[in-house]
């Protein structure tokens, strides 16, 4: 599915990553508003520390404001080795998973892809078939980069809610698959984060 050279790492740990997205301003219910930004912030960062992860550890993650960015920041910050891997073209995903959000978020998005590994599933992988969702295909896509270094080095972080997601490939679906193949995971959950 992927190009095995997609990655150029030998890490000693991958962390995989799923969460929400910052809420739309038009959200009806809230999910991540962003006033909690700070703590989701702090329990990705501290997840990490926890890990203890290393320089030279590989970061995987999709973009979208929210989870992923935060993420991606924190993993920066520890030096590690960032991919970021999009569903879609880039100039459809800024719309719908960046540009909705305050403009402090493009600038984030593109700061941290300055300093990532940047992967489009579209680019990368082909044309979607016609039974296939982009989102489903980006996690089973990232999912099998960080299975390729080794199931035994794999920690999914996700902040999630615990429900359903709004549409197929959230974060409900990463962490069944990571968990059906054998990789830790460690779920923030936002219902008792915001608490």
């Amino acid at each position: 599915m992927v190009p095995q050279n997609s990655i150029d790492a030998k890490p000693r740990k991958v962390l995989l990553f799923s969460g929400h997205m910052i809420d739309s301003p038009t959200r009806p219910s809230p999910r991540f508003p962003a006033d909690k930004e700070p703590i989701a912030a702090k329990a990705i960062a501290d997840t990490l520390d926890q890990i203890a992860v290393e320089p030279g550890d590989l970061a995987i993650c999709g973009g979208a404001c929210g989870g992923d960015l935060l993420f991606g920041e924190a993993a920066l910050a520890r030096q590690l080795i960032l991919a970021i891997c999009l569903p879609f073209e880039e100039d459809k995903f800024l719309v719908g998973s960046i540009d909705f959000a305050n403009a402090d978020w493009h600038q984030r998005y593109f700061a941290a892809k300055s300093r990532a590994s940047f992967h489009v599933a579209s680019e990368e992988l082909g044309p979607l078939k016609a039974d296939e969702d982009p989102y489903e295909r980006n996690n089973l896509w990232m999912l099998q980069v960080a299975m390729s270094f080794g199931p035994d080095k794999i920690d999914f972080i996700c902040l999630w809610n615990g429900k359903g997601a709004d549409g197929p490939g959230g974060t409900q679906h990463l962490m069944q698959e990571v968990q059906k193949r054998g990789g830790r995971t460690h779920w923030l959950d936002t219902t008792r984060l915001w608490a």
